[in-house]
């Protein structure tokens, strides 16, 4: 029997409880459900959050050779980190030559500090099964 690719496969076991209920394994109910930030989880942006979350500050060059993507790909998603204000953008020359650095702002870390708890969840809730 074939499945058609648009429907979803049939769990073979129910979500456990942390994946039911928004809460982790041995504690009490947390205030959201246990789901991952969208905009942070897709691997170009959470790759600028995470590698900005170690340094003060990195060139849209440096983001682009760490991040092994394209010129487009780092302009796109640091955008999109931007205007959700997570990271801050700096313009500026050194001769005649355009320079483009980010930062990480508070409530960028704050969104970067939440994805990694509930990653964290995750990990712990799959593992307890």
């Amino acid at each position: 029997m074939t499945q058609d690719m648009r429907t979803p496969p049939q769990r073979s076991r129910p979500l456990g409880p942390a994946l039911q209920s928004g809460r982790e394994p041995g504690r009490g109910p947390q205030t959201e459900p246990l789901r991952l930030e969208r905009l942070v989880h897709e691997r170009v942006r959470l790759g600028i959050l995470s590698a900005l979350a170690v340094t003060d500050t990195l060139s849209f060059t440096d983001l682009k050779t760490l991040l092994a993507t394209t010129d487009g790909n780092v302009s796109v998603h640091a955008r999109k980190l931007e205007e959700a204000g997570y990271i801050a953008c700096t313009k500026s020359f050194a001769g005649r030559v355009p320079r483009t650095e980010y930062q990480l702002t508070a409530t960028g870390r704050q969104a970067l500090e939440r994805y990694l708890d509930r990653m964290e969840a995750l990990i712990r809730s799959t593992r307890h099964r």
